[in-house]
């Protein structure tokens, strides 16, 4: 987006950027507290257990690499995985290729909570995109990947503030 004149932005373009952002808040805090009174976990937990089930890292990923892909702090991160770990659903060992390097991975309780869980999230996902058309559905995942995708080049120029 250019640049726009202060005034016209504060006036026009402000107040729905700040209605978007509000919102994407409010949904962020209603999948939180609806994981939690529904399926009895976290949204990051469900999070971390989907990301490592997934067959394309069965050897898991390094810590770096898990709060990148779950565009997570590594504090909200490292809290979860000690509670998988200490409930023996993840283990941290050793990459295959690099003994140095240590990979957070599901462990067979991990895979087996995971299988668990199928059912409670997929009536979670039904009955929250009932009134979504596939359409609506496959353009509402092109405009979140497009948002992240903005926000990771926002750069505030200190001076100008």
């Amino acid at each position: 987006m250019s640049q726009v004149d202060p005034s016209v932005y504060l006036n026009t373009v402000a107040p729905i950027h700040n209605r978007l952002f509000f919102r994407l808040f409010q949904a962020s805090n209603t999948l939180d507290r609806q994981c939690q009174k529904e399926i009895g976990i976290s949204s990051i937990h469900w999070s971390v257990l989907g990301a490592l089930s997934r067959p394309s890292v069965q050897s898991g990923m390094t810590f770096s690499q898990l709060t990148s892909y779950l565009g997570v702090s590594r504090q909200s991160l490292d809290g979860v995985l000690k509670r998988l770990e200490r409930d023996g659903e993840v283990v941290r060992v050793s990459d295959t290729q690099d003994r140095r390097v240590k990979n957070v991975a599901l462990t067979e309780k991990g895979q087996q909570a995971w299988v668990k869980l199928q059912t409670k999230i997929s009536q979670f996902y039904q009955q929250t995109f009932e009134g979504f058309s596939f359409d609506d559905m496959v353009t509402f995942v092109h405009l979140i990947n497009k948002l992240n995708e903005s926000m990771a080049q926002v750069h505030i120029d200190q001076d100008a503030v």
